[in-house]
């Protein structure tokens, strides 16, 4: 019933992320791009006055694995080299925490360009 119940909420969650990045594709100018860069900013804003961490404990994977959860990573990676290494954690704490992600993007990117086809579609 525990596994039920947080794929339930990690579902809900989600959800709602996709469900404001709908509403904001069909109902404003933005661009995917500008909601995308807004969601990670909003991740990034809600950890550093402490509105994040909660949503993480509340639906695990519904909240991480969302832009919001990148923000998330970058922000929690430059408060723990800040707290280590000081000014300079500043600098390298986010791309630290989050590049094993920013890896497998690149590589999967990579993989799918020589799998299939790219190209401009005409």
């Amino acid at each position: 019933m525990d596994l039920f119940l947080s794929l339930v909420k990690a579902f809900v969650l989600g959800g709602a992320f996709c469900v404001i990045g709908q509403i904001l594709i069909d109902n404003t100018a933005l661009t995917p791009a500008r909601i995308l860069v807004g969601y990670v900013v909003s991740g990034v804003f809600l950890t550093a006055i402490g509105l994040y961490e909660p949503l993480i404990k509340f639906a695990e994977a519904g909240a991480s694995v969302p832009l919001t959860g990148f923000g998330y990573s970058l922000a929690k990676g430059v408060q723990k080299a800040v707290e280590q290494y000081g000014f300079m954690g500043a600098l390298s704490g986010g791309l630290t925490a989050t590049a094993a992600g920013i890896a497998t993007a690149v590589c999967s990117a990579v993989l799918m360009a020589v799998i299939f086809k790219p190209g401009d579609k005409a």
